[in-house]
């Protein structure tokens, strides 16, 4: 465990060094949001709750990309070989993983606020917390399921393409499960109608987890 947390800490420094990074990803943000909400402004009566949440998603799902795509891209091959010798690859990747998910959790939480104060909240039943709930499952399995593409793509000539064509088909499932619960609570409906989607989220998550830790050795040593 002292191994990860010093591992999460050069990422936190690496992206201190790196502001711009992230100041370009909150950039990003608000200017989607900003056009979403010049698009809208005319025609509130045309942002219906399905529109509403469909925006957020794809605001958030790019954000992600865009966020983890660099995960392995910075490391430099001398850096790399130097962890090879040092520490086991379950670790070096669970560490990108567990930073990854914190980087999320933050750009999420922002994006929401940013996102229903320019956009506002459409109907008065929303329920929150199954919201939040789902937006912390979906920070999750973006974090996990993206950072072992990045790895993927990183071994490439051309990885930021790569990361683009392989990022889709692995979330797509997750983004539609994310969409369905969060319409459930847009709409006020009672908890136990997302329970059967709430399991299967957290089974995507955990596969996913899973599936990198087992995988990633694989690709760190070709």
């Amino acid at each position: 465990m002292e191994q990860i947390r010093v591992l999460i800490g050069k990422e936190f420094r690496l992206e201190w060094r790196q502001r711009y990074a992230l100041n370009g990803m909150l950039l990003y943000i608000v200017s989607t949001v900003f056009v979403c909400f010049l698009s809208f402004s005319l025609r509130r009566n045309q942002l219906t709750p399905m529109v509403w949440n469909a925006l957020f998603w794809i605001i958030l799902l790019f954000t992600a990309i865009n966020a983890i795509a660099k995960s392995f891209v910075q490391e430099r091959s001398g850096r790399l070989l130097y962890y090879y010798t040092l520490i086991s690859p379950q670790k070096i990747i669970l560490s990108k993983i567990l930073y990854n998910t914190l980087l999320m959790l933050v750009l999420a939480s922002l994006g929401f606020g940013i996102y229903t104060l320019v956009m506002g909240v459409p109907g008065q039943e929303m329920d929150m917390p199954l919201f939040v709930v789902n937006l912390l499952l979906g920070a999750i399995g973006f974090a996990a399921s993206l950072t072992l593409v990045a790895g993927i793509a990183s071994k490439a000539e051309n990885s930021a393409t790569l990361m683009a064509v392989l990022s889709f088909p692995v979330v797509i499932p997750l983004l539609l499960m994310l969409i369905r619960v969060s319409k459930n609570a847009l709409d006020g409906l009672d908890r136990s109608v997302s329970l059967d989607e709430i399991g299967t989220l957290l089974a995507i998550d955990a596969i996913v987890l899973v599936l990198s830790i087992l995988l990633f050795p694989y690709l760190w040593r070709s």
